[in-house]
Protein backbone atom coordinates (compact mmCIF):
# COMPACT_ATOMS: atom_id res chain seq x y z
CA UNK A 1 0.00 0.00 0.00
CA UNK A 2 1.44 3.35 -0.92
CA UNK A 3 1.82 5.96 1.73
CA UNK A 4 0.85 9.54 1.10
CA UNK A 5 0.90 12.83 2.92
CA UNK A 6 -1.12 15.94 2.22
CA UNK A 7 1.36 18.77 2.64
CA UNK A 8 0.57 21.74 0.39
CA UNK A 9 3.07 24.56 0.21
CA UNK A 10 0.81 27.57 -0.14
CA UNK A 11 -1.55 27.63 2.86
CA UNK A 12 -1.63 31.11 4.49
CA UNK A 13 -0.71 31.25 8.16
CA UNK A 14 1.19 27.96 8.16
CA UNK A 15 4.95 27.50 8.32
CA UNK A 16 6.47 26.30 5.07
CA UNK A 17 6.14 22.50 5.13
CA UNK A 18 9.56 21.78 3.66
CA UNK A 19 11.64 23.21 6.53
CA UNK A 20 9.02 22.80 9.25
CA UNK A 21 8.86 19.04 8.87
CA UNK A 22 12.39 18.92 10.30
CA UNK A 23 11.11 20.79 13.34
CA UNK A 24 8.38 18.16 13.65
CA UNK A 25 10.98 15.40 13.39
CA UNK A 26 13.16 17.06 16.03
CA UNK A 27 10.36 17.57 18.54
CA UNK A 28 8.97 14.05 18.01
CA UNK A 29 12.43 12.58 18.61
CA UNK A 30 12.99 14.71 21.72
CA UNK A 31 9.59 13.81 23.15
CA UNK A 32 10.28 10.11 22.58
CA UNK A 33 13.65 10.34 24.36
CA UNK A 34 12.21 12.42 27.20
CA UNK A 35 9.20 10.16 27.80
CA UNK A 36 11.24 6.94 27.92
CA UNK A 37 14.18 8.50 29.80
CA UNK A 38 13.40 7.26 33.30
CA UNK A 39 12.06 3.83 32.31
CA UNK A 40 15.12 3.12 30.18
CA UNK A 41 17.34 4.00 33.14
CA UNK A 42 15.66 1.81 35.78
CA UNK A 43 17.89 -1.17 35.07
CA UNK A 44 21.01 0.91 35.59
CA UNK A 45 19.62 2.03 38.98
CA UNK A 46 19.28 -1.55 40.20
CA UNK A 47 21.91 -1.30 42.95
CA UNK A 48 20.67 1.98 44.51
CA UNK A 49 17.06 0.76 44.39
CA UNK A 50 17.90 -2.60 45.95
CA UNK A 51 19.91 -0.97 48.71
CA UNK A 52 17.30 1.69 49.49
CA UNK A 53 14.16 -0.46 49.28
CA UNK A 54 15.62 -3.86 50.24
CA UNK A 55 14.34 -5.48 47.06
CA UNK A 56 14.80 -9.02 45.90
CA UNK A 57 15.78 -9.68 42.31
CA UNK A 58 12.22 -10.82 41.57
CA UNK A 59 10.80 -7.57 42.95
CA UNK A 60 13.24 -5.57 40.87
CA UNK A 61 12.21 -7.51 37.78
CA UNK A 62 8.54 -6.76 38.45
CA UNK A 63 9.45 -3.09 38.79
CA UNK A 64 11.09 -3.21 35.37
CA UNK A 65 7.97 -4.78 33.82
CA UNK A 66 5.36 -2.56 35.50
CA UNK A 67 5.58 0.27 32.97
CA UNK A 68 5.02 -2.20 30.11
CA UNK A 69 1.74 -3.65 31.40
CA UNK A 70 -0.82 -0.90 30.73
CA UNK A 71 0.28 -0.39 27.07
CA UNK A 72 -1.24 -3.80 26.28
CA UNK A 73 -4.59 -1.99 26.17
CA UNK A 74 -3.32 1.58 26.16
CA UNK A 75 -1.73 1.28 22.72
CA UNK A 76 -5.07 0.30 21.19
CA UNK A 77 -6.87 3.15 22.93
CA UNK A 78 -4.15 5.61 21.94
CA UNK A 79 -4.30 4.49 18.31
CA UNK A 80 -8.05 5.11 18.16
CA UNK A 81 -7.69 8.51 19.85
CA UNK A 82 -4.95 9.50 17.40
CA UNK A 83 -7.19 8.76 14.41
CA UNK A 84 -10.04 10.75 15.97
CA UNK A 85 -8.33 13.74 17.55
CA UNK A 86 -4.90 13.98 15.98
CA UNK A 87 -1.40 13.80 17.36
CA UNK A 88 -0.84 17.11 19.11
CA UNK A 89 -3.03 16.74 22.18
CA UNK A 90 -2.94 12.95 22.44
CA UNK A 91 0.86 12.84 22.51
CA UNK A 92 1.14 16.01 24.59
CA UNK A 93 -1.30 14.73 27.21
CA UNK A 94 0.34 11.29 27.19
CA UNK A 95 3.76 12.78 27.86
CA UNK A 96 2.16 14.98 30.51
CA UNK A 97 0.79 11.88 32.26
CA UNK A 98 4.29 10.38 32.25
CA UNK A 99 5.65 13.58 33.79
CA UNK A 100 2.88 13.83 36.39
CA UNK A 101 3.34 10.22 37.43
CA UNK A 102 7.07 10.61 37.90
CA UNK A 103 6.79 13.94 39.70
CA UNK A 104 4.33 12.31 42.09
CA UNK A 105 6.65 9.31 42.31
CA UNK A 106 9.40 11.48 43.72
CA UNK A 107 7.25 11.55 46.89
CA UNK A 108 6.75 7.77 46.93
CA UNK A 109 7.27 6.14 50.31
CA UNK A 110 8.25 2.67 49.19
CA UNK A 111 8.15 -0.17 46.70
CA UNK A 112 4.36 -0.49 46.35
CA UNK A 113 3.83 3.19 45.62
CA UNK A 114 6.70 3.21 43.11
CA UNK A 115 5.08 0.23 41.38
CA UNK A 116 1.82 2.18 41.03
CA UNK A 117 3.74 5.18 39.68
CA UNK A 118 5.27 3.05 36.93
CA UNK A 119 1.83 1.72 35.98
CA UNK A 120 0.71 5.33 35.49
CA UNK A 121 3.85 6.06 33.49
CA UNK A 122 3.03 3.12 31.22
CA UNK A 123 -0.46 4.49 30.62
CA UNK A 124 0.93 7.84 29.51
CA UNK A 125 3.67 6.31 27.40
CA UNK A 126 1.06 4.35 25.43
CA UNK A 127 0.37 7.49 23.37
CA UNK A 128 4.00 8.39 22.68
CA UNK A 129 5.10 5.50 20.48
CA UNK A 130 2.22 5.36 17.94
CA UNK A 131 1.61 9.11 18.19
CA UNK A 132 5.17 10.10 17.43
CA UNK A 133 5.34 7.64 14.54
CA UNK A 134 2.06 8.90 13.10
CA UNK A 135 3.18 12.53 13.36
CA UNK A 136 6.34 11.83 11.38
CA UNK A 137 4.50 9.70 8.81
CA UNK A 138 2.07 12.57 8.21
CA UNK A 139 4.81 15.07 7.32
CA UNK A 140 7.25 13.06 5.20
CA UNK A 141 6.87 11.69 1.69
CA UNK A 142 7.74 8.03 1.01
CA UNK A 143 11.19 8.81 -0.39
CA UNK A 144 12.29 10.20 2.99
CA UNK A 145 9.92 8.45 5.37
CA UNK A 146 12.34 5.68 6.33
CA UNK A 147 15.15 8.05 7.25
CA UNK A 148 12.78 10.33 9.17
CA UNK A 149 11.19 7.42 11.03
CA UNK A 150 14.63 6.06 11.87
CA UNK A 151 15.73 9.39 13.34
CA UNK A 152 12.57 9.59 15.41
CA UNK A 153 12.89 6.00 16.64
CA UNK A 154 16.51 6.71 17.63
CA UNK A 155 15.01 8.70 20.49
CA UNK A 156 14.55 5.55 22.57
CA UNK A 157 18.17 4.31 22.56
CA UNK A 158 19.35 7.91 22.81
CA UNK A 159 17.22 8.46 25.91
CA UNK A 160 18.38 5.10 27.23
CA UNK A 161 22.06 5.90 26.76
CA UNK A 162 21.76 9.26 28.54
CA UNK A 163 19.66 7.73 31.33
CA UNK A 164 22.17 4.91 31.90
CA UNK A 165 24.93 7.50 32.19
CA UNK A 166 23.06 10.02 34.38
CA UNK A 167 20.43 8.41 36.61
CA UNK A 168 22.71 6.03 38.58
CA UNK A 169 24.95 8.99 39.47
CA UNK A 170 21.97 11.06 40.61
CA UNK A 171 20.56 8.17 42.64
CA UNK A 172 23.91 7.47 44.28
CA UNK A 173 24.51 11.13 45.15
CA UNK A 174 21.01 12.30 46.12
CA UNK A 175 18.79 9.23 46.42
CA UNK A 176 16.42 7.40 44.12
CA UNK A 177 13.57 9.87 44.68
CA UNK A 178 15.64 12.68 43.20
CA UNK A 179 16.37 10.47 40.19
CA UNK A 180 12.61 9.97 39.76
CA UNK A 181 12.13 13.75 40.02
CA UNK A 182 14.74 14.31 37.30
CA UNK A 183 12.90 11.81 35.09
CA UNK A 184 9.64 13.69 35.64
CA UNK A 185 11.16 17.04 34.73
CA UNK A 186 12.65 15.60 31.53
CA UNK A 187 9.28 14.08 30.56
CA UNK A 188 7.56 17.40 31.27
CA UNK A 189 9.96 19.17 28.92
CA UNK A 190 9.02 16.68 26.19
CA UNK A 191 5.29 17.21 26.79
CA UNK A 192 5.56 21.00 26.60
CA UNK A 193 7.78 20.91 23.50
CA UNK A 194 5.41 18.66 21.53
CA UNK A 195 2.26 20.54 22.53
CA UNK A 196 3.73 23.92 21.64
CA UNK A 197 5.53 23.04 18.40
CA UNK A 198 3.52 20.27 16.73
CA UNK A 199 1.09 21.11 13.94
CA UNK A 200 -0.79 18.90 11.51
CA UNK A 201 0.31 19.14 7.89
CA UNK A 202 -1.68 21.92 6.15
CA UNK A 203 -4.76 20.64 4.37
CA UNK A 204 -5.12 17.30 6.14
CA UNK A 205 -8.16 18.35 8.20
CA UNK A 206 -10.06 19.52 5.13
CA UNK A 207 -9.29 16.39 3.15
CA UNK A 208 -10.22 14.09 6.02
CA UNK A 209 -13.62 15.75 6.50
CA UNK A 210 -14.32 15.63 2.77
CA UNK A 211 -13.58 11.91 2.46
CA UNK A 212 -16.86 10.56 3.91
CA UNK A 213 -19.06 12.54 1.54
CA UNK A 214 -17.09 11.29 -1.44
CA UNK A 215 -17.27 7.72 -0.23
CA UNK A 216 -20.99 7.70 0.61
CA UNK A 217 -22.28 6.56 -2.82
CA UNK A 218 -19.89 3.60 -2.73
CA UNK A 219 -20.49 2.47 0.83
CA UNK A 220 -24.29 2.73 0.94
CA UNK A 221 -25.10 -0.21 -1.38
CA UNK A 222 -22.69 -2.47 0.47
CA UNK A 223 -24.23 -1.81 3.88
CA UNK A 224 -27.88 -1.92 2.74
CA UNK A 225 -28.42 -5.72 2.46
CA UNK A 226 -27.42 -6.47 6.05
CA UNK A 227 -27.52 -4.96 9.51
CA UNK A 228 -24.04 -5.35 10.96
CA UNK A 229 -23.65 -5.86 14.71
CA UNK A 230 -22.18 -3.04 16.73
CA UNK A 231 -18.95 -5.01 17.16
CA UNK A 232 -18.40 -5.22 13.40
CA UNK A 233 -16.21 -2.10 13.08
CA UNK A 234 -13.81 -3.45 15.72
CA UNK A 235 -13.68 -6.88 14.06
CA UNK A 236 -13.04 -5.24 10.69
CA UNK A 237 -10.11 -3.36 12.16
CA UNK A 238 -8.69 -6.46 13.84
CA UNK A 239 -8.68 -8.14 10.43
CA UNK A 240 -5.82 -5.78 9.57
CA UNK A 241 -3.57 -8.38 11.20
CA UNK A 242 -4.42 -10.84 8.42
CA UNK A 243 -3.05 -8.62 5.67
CA UNK A 244 0.38 -9.82 4.48
CA UNK A 245 2.28 -6.65 5.34
CA UNK A 246 0.71 -6.48 8.81
CA UNK A 247 1.37 -10.17 9.47
CA UNK A 248 5.03 -9.69 8.58
CA UNK A 249 5.25 -6.70 10.88
CA UNK A 250 3.61 -8.62 13.72
CA UNK A 251 5.84 -11.70 13.48
CA UNK A 252 9.09 -9.84 12.96
CA UNK A 253 8.24 -7.34 15.70
CA UNK A 254 7.56 -10.12 18.21
CA UNK A 255 10.87 -11.80 17.42
CA UNK A 256 12.96 -8.65 17.56
CA UNK A 257 11.47 -7.13 20.71
CA UNK A 258 12.41 -10.42 22.35
CA UNK A 259 15.99 -9.95 21.14
CA UNK A 260 15.97 -6.39 22.47
CA UNK A 261 14.68 -7.70 25.80
CA UNK A 262 17.49 -10.25 25.88
CA UNK A 263 20.08 -7.52 25.49
CA UNK A 264 18.56 -5.55 28.35
CA UNK A 265 17.88 -8.41 30.76
CA UNK A 266 20.90 -10.66 30.22
CA UNK A 267 23.52 -8.30 28.81
CA UNK A 268 25.07 -6.96 32.01
CA UNK A 269 24.90 -10.33 33.78
CA UNK A 270 26.46 -12.13 30.83
CA UNK A 271 29.31 -9.65 30.53
CA UNK A 272 30.03 -9.96 34.26
CA UNK A 273 29.58 -13.73 34.68
CA UNK A 274 30.98 -15.08 31.41
CA UNK A 275 33.57 -12.54 30.24
CA UNK A 276 34.66 -11.35 33.68
CA UNK A 277 34.15 -7.65 32.96
CA UNK A 278 33.60 -5.35 35.94
CA UNK A 279 30.45 -3.31 36.44
CA UNK A 280 31.96 -0.18 34.88
CA UNK A 281 33.30 -1.94 31.80
CA UNK A 282 30.07 -3.89 31.33
CA UNK A 283 28.08 -0.66 31.57
CA UNK A 284 30.31 0.93 28.94
CA UNK A 285 29.65 -1.98 26.56
CA UNK A 286 25.90 -1.63 27.04
CA UNK A 287 26.01 2.14 26.48
CA UNK A 288 27.93 1.43 23.27
CA UNK A 289 25.22 -1.06 22.27
CA UNK A 290 22.54 1.60 22.83
CA UNK A 291 24.46 4.12 20.74
CA UNK A 292 24.94 1.51 18.02
CA UNK A 293 21.19 0.93 18.14
CA UNK A 294 20.60 4.64 17.64
CA UNK A 295 22.83 4.61 14.55
CA UNK A 296 21.14 1.44 13.35
CA UNK A 297 17.67 2.93 13.57
CA UNK A 298 18.77 5.81 11.36
CA UNK A 299 21.01 3.90 8.96
CA UNK A 300 18.73 0.91 8.40
CA UNK A 301 15.71 3.16 7.93
CA UNK A 302 17.62 5.29 5.41
CA UNK A 303 18.48 2.07 3.56
CA UNK A 304 14.76 1.23 3.45
CA UNK A 305 14.15 4.48 1.51
CA UNK A 306 16.43 3.22 -1.26
CA UNK A 307 15.75 -0.51 -1.16
CA UNK A 308 14.18 -1.70 -4.40
CA UNK A 309 13.05 -4.82 -2.57
CA UNK A 310 10.91 -2.73 -0.19
CA UNK A 311 11.15 -1.54 3.38
CA UNK A 312 10.89 -5.06 4.79
CA UNK A 313 14.25 -6.11 3.33
CA UNK A 314 16.29 -4.23 6.01
CA UNK A 315 14.11 -5.86 8.68
CA UNK A 316 14.93 -9.29 7.26
CA UNK A 317 18.62 -8.40 7.17
CA UNK A 318 18.46 -7.26 10.79
CA UNK A 319 16.92 -10.56 11.88
CA UNK A 320 19.59 -12.57 10.05
CA UNK A 321 22.38 -10.46 11.56
CA UNK A 322 20.90 -10.70 15.07
CA UNK A 323 20.48 -14.47 14.83
CA UNK A 324 24.12 -14.85 13.77
CA UNK A 325 25.33 -12.77 16.75
CA UNK A 326 23.17 -14.74 19.16
CA UNK A 327 24.61 -18.00 17.87
CA UNK A 328 28.13 -16.60 18.37
CA UNK A 329 27.29 -15.62 21.97
CA UNK A 330 26.19 -19.19 22.62
CA UNK A 331 29.64 -20.49 21.59
CA UNK A 332 33.00 -20.18 23.42
CA UNK A 333 33.77 -17.17 21.20
CA UNK A 334 31.30 -15.12 23.25
CA UNK A 335 33.37 -15.68 26.40
CA UNK A 336 36.21 -13.44 25.24
CA UNK A 337 35.69 -9.84 26.46
CA UNK A 338 36.66 -8.15 23.20
CA UNK A 339 34.60 -10.52 21.08
CA UNK A 340 31.62 -10.10 23.41
CA UNK A 341 31.90 -6.31 23.21
CA UNK A 342 31.90 -6.46 19.41
CA UNK A 343 28.96 -8.88 19.38
CA UNK A 344 26.90 -6.66 21.69
CA UNK A 345 27.64 -3.61 19.55
CA UNK A 346 26.58 -5.68 16.52
CA UNK A 347 23.41 -6.75 18.37
CA UNK A 348 22.77 -3.14 19.30
CA UNK A 349 23.00 -1.98 15.69
CA UNK A 350 20.68 -4.68 14.34
CA UNK A 351 18.81 -5.90 17.45
CA UNK A 352 17.77 -2.35 18.39
CA UNK A 353 18.17 -0.64 15.01
CA UNK A 354 15.60 -2.86 13.26
CA UNK A 355 12.79 -0.73 14.66
CA UNK A 356 13.44 2.19 12.29
CA UNK A 357 12.63 0.42 9.00
CA UNK A 358 10.06 -1.78 10.74
CA UNK A 359 7.87 1.10 11.89
CA UNK A 360 8.23 2.81 8.49
CA UNK A 361 7.05 -0.42 6.84
CA UNK A 362 4.13 -0.58 9.26
CA UNK A 363 3.13 3.06 8.74
CA UNK A 364 3.12 2.65 4.95
CA UNK A 365 1.13 -0.59 5.12
CA UNK A 366 -1.61 0.96 7.27
CA UNK A 367 -4.90 1.74 5.49
CA UNK A 368 -5.64 5.45 4.89
CA UNK A 369 -7.24 7.04 7.93
CA UNK A 370 -6.29 4.10 10.16
CA UNK A 371 -2.57 4.69 10.63
CA UNK A 372 -2.89 5.37 14.36
CA UNK A 373 -5.02 2.30 15.01
CA UNK A 374 -2.76 0.03 12.91
CA UNK A 375 0.35 1.24 14.73
CA UNK A 376 -1.32 0.85 18.10
CA UNK A 377 -2.72 -2.60 17.27
CA UNK A 378 0.54 -4.19 16.14
CA UNK A 379 2.53 -2.50 18.91
CA UNK A 380 -0.01 -3.73 21.48
CA UNK A 381 0.39 -7.33 20.31
CA UNK A 382 4.16 -6.95 20.37
CA UNK A 383 3.81 -5.64 23.92
CA UNK A 384 2.95 -9.18 25.01
CA UNK A 385 6.48 -10.21 24.05
CA UNK A 386 7.91 -7.13 25.77
CA UNK A 387 6.26 -8.26 29.02
CA UNK A 388 6.81 -12.02 28.77
CA UNK A 389 10.30 -12.20 27.25
CA UNK A 390 12.32 -10.77 30.20
CA UNK A 391 11.01 -13.18 32.89
CA UNK A 392 11.05 -16.09 30.45
CA UNK A 393 14.68 -15.48 29.51
CA UNK A 394 15.60 -14.97 33.16
CA UNK A 395 13.88 -18.22 34.13
CA UNK A 396 15.68 -20.04 31.32
CA UNK A 397 19.00 -18.72 32.59
CA UNK A 398 18.20 -19.69 36.19
CA UNK A 399 17.02 -23.21 35.40
CA UNK A 400 19.94 -24.05 33.10
CA UNK A 401 22.62 -22.25 35.10
CA UNK A 402 23.98 -20.50 32.01
CA UNK A 403 23.18 -18.34 29.01
CA UNK A 404 23.52 -20.78 26.10
CA UNK A 405 19.89 -21.89 26.20
CA UNK A 406 18.57 -18.32 26.28
CA UNK A 407 20.73 -17.08 23.40
CA UNK A 408 19.94 -20.24 21.40
CA UNK A 409 16.19 -19.87 21.93
CA UNK A 410 16.28 -16.29 20.69
CA UNK A 411 18.40 -17.29 17.69
CA UNK A 412 16.04 -20.12 16.71
CA UNK A 413 12.93 -17.94 17.06
CA UNK A 414 14.50 -15.14 15.00
CA UNK A 415 15.75 -17.47 12.26
CA UNK A 416 12.34 -19.15 12.11
CA UNK A 417 10.66 -15.77 11.65
CA UNK A 418 13.04 -15.00 8.78
CA UNK A 419 12.10 -18.26 7.09
CA UNK A 420 8.35 -17.74 7.51
CA UNK A 421 8.12 -14.09 6.49
CA UNK A 422 10.63 -14.26 3.62
CA UNK A 423 8.93 -17.31 2.15
CA UNK A 424 5.51 -15.66 2.49
CA UNK A 425 6.64 -12.65 0.50
CA UNK A 426 8.02 -14.78 -2.35
CA UNK A 427 4.98 -17.02 -2.48
CA UNK A 428 2.41 -14.26 -2.72
CA UNK A 429 4.29 -11.94 -5.01
CA UNK A 430 3.86 -8.24 -5.63
CA UNK A 431 0.61 -8.62 -7.48
CA UNK A 432 -1.10 -10.43 -4.62
CA UNK A 433 0.13 -7.89 -2.13
CA UNK A 434 -1.14 -5.05 -4.29
CA UNK A 435 -4.54 -6.70 -4.52
CA UNK A 436 -4.68 -7.14 -0.76
CA UNK A 437 -3.65 -3.53 -0.29
CA UNK A 438 -6.39 -2.33 -2.60
CA UNK A 439 -8.97 -4.40 -0.74
CA UNK A 440 -7.71 -3.10 2.59
CA UNK A 441 -7.91 0.48 1.37
CA UNK A 442 -11.47 -0.04 0.15
CA UNK A 443 -12.55 -1.65 3.43
CA UNK A 444 -10.93 1.19 5.34
CA UNK A 445 -12.81 3.74 3.23
CA UNK A 446 -16.12 2.04 3.97
CA UNK A 447 -15.28 1.86 7.67
CA UNK A 448 -14.29 5.50 7.72
CA UNK A 449 -17.63 6.44 6.16
CA UNK A 450 -19.59 4.51 8.77
CA UNK A 451 -17.69 5.95 11.73
CA UNK A 452 -17.34 9.53 10.49
CA UNK A 453 -20.05 11.15 12.66
CA UNK A 454 -18.63 9.80 15.93
CA UNK A 455 -15.07 10.65 14.91
CA UNK A 456 -16.01 14.24 14.21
Amino acid sequence: MSHHTDVPTDVPGWPSPLPYRWTILGVATFTQAAACFFVQGIGAMAVPLQNALDLSTAQLGLLLSASQLVPLVGLLVAGELLDRYGERWVVGIGAGVVAAGLLAGSLAQGYASLLVVLLVVGAGYSAIQPGGSKSVAAWFEPSRLGFAMGVRQAGLPLGGAVAVAVLPLVAAASGWRVAVLVGGLVALAGAVAFTVLYRRPPGTVAKRSAAPAAAAPVSAPRSAPRSAPRSAPLMDRLRLLREPAMAKALLSGTAMVSVHSGIGVLGALYLHDVTGLGAGAAGTVLVAAQLAGMLGRIGLAAWSDRSRAGRYRPVLASMVAAAAALVALATPLGGHPLAAAVLFAWLGFFGIGWYGPWVAHLAEAAPPGRTGFALGLVMAVNQVAVILAPPALGLLRDTTGGYTAAWSALAVATAGTVAVTARGGKRRGAGADDADDAAGADASLVGATASAPSAA
